[in-house]
């Protein structure tokens, strides 16, 4: 995680707090009673009912998506999981990550929904893996991992990119996050978001997202700038220049166009809205 208590809940928000790993268990009590009334479904949701581990639970729910693209599903879930089982961070941001989009996404019926349906989490999750095996040096790996995660579930994102807690891809199609990008905790980014350099440059050349952050559907912000703190990037906008902390940037390219109150973070509000 970039930023932030592990256990932090974003300002603003109105559900109350779960302690960590309560997420999970709710998964495999709505996987239980969707399974006993569902019987065609049972198969798949052992997964979840079956699982002995929560690396083991969100190891095999990937492993079995990403397995459409022809990879043994056995090998790639026990690969998952051992980067889960190693590295405990990645299963707390993951339960934030489930918590966020139940709290945010005012369609979504339950943690379960976002776990086996959405492919923005899915996407993120697998990220957080090929991530750890950069880290650790396994670059082709993580390259290949990277590269299936895109194939079947559409964000494009760098293995290298550091991607805090509590973070939102809305739908994920199209979303591209470059190699040097930082997403800071309780960020929130919506379908066909660039993150993205401004040409040849070498180093450190993609954007700085702050924590809080809303950034609005087919959004491009180029180059190695900031978006401050609590801040919103509305839909459609090209953004070029550091955006300051608690303003609304809009139009291209993207200018100031709103100062925020103190209490308000994006990210969890959600409003598509610039005025």
């Amino acid at each position: 995680m970039v930023s932030g208590n592990k256990a932090e809940k974003y300002p603003g928000s109105t559900a109350a707090p779960m302690a960590d790993g309560e997420a999970w268990d709710l998964v495999r009590a709505e996987s239980g009673i969707l399974a006993a009334s569902e019987p065609v479904m049972e198969p798949t949701l052992r997964l979840i009912t079956h699982a002995r581990t929560n690396a083991e639970l969100l190891g095999g729910i990937l492993a079995s998506r990403l397995a459409l693209a022809r990879i043994d599903e056995q090998s790639l879930a026990t690969i998952l999981s051992g980067i889960f089982d190693a590295d405990p961070d990645i299963l707390i941001a993951a339960e934030a990550d489930l918590r966020a989009v139940r709290e945010r996404d005012p369609a979504c019926p339950g943690l379960m929904h976002v776990l086996m349906n959405l492919k923005g989490f899915q996407a993120l999750q697998t990220h957080r893996a090929a991530h750890r095996l950069w880290l650790d040096g396994r670059k082709e790996m993580a390259n290949w991992l990277s590269n299936l995660a895109s194939l079947v579930f559409g964000p494009d994102i760098h293995p290298a990119a550091r991607i805090g807690s509590a973070v939102m891809l809305d739908h994920g199609s199209g979303i591209v996050v470059g190699e040097t990008t930082v997403i800071e905790d309780q960020v929130s980014i919506l379908q066909n978001v660039t993150l993205g350099g401004t040409g040849k440059e070498t180093g450190d050349r993609h954007p700085k997202i702050r924590r809080g952050v809303m950034i609005g559907a087919g959004a491009k912000i180029l180059g190695n700038i900031e978006v401050g703190a609590y801040s919103k990037v509305a839909a459609g906008s090209v953004v070029l220049k550091p955006v300051p902390p608690r303003t609304t940037v809009a139009g291209v390219p993207a200018t100031v166009v709103r100062i925020h109150r103190v209490d308000e973070v994006p990210a969890a509000e959600m409003d598509q809205t610039i005025v």
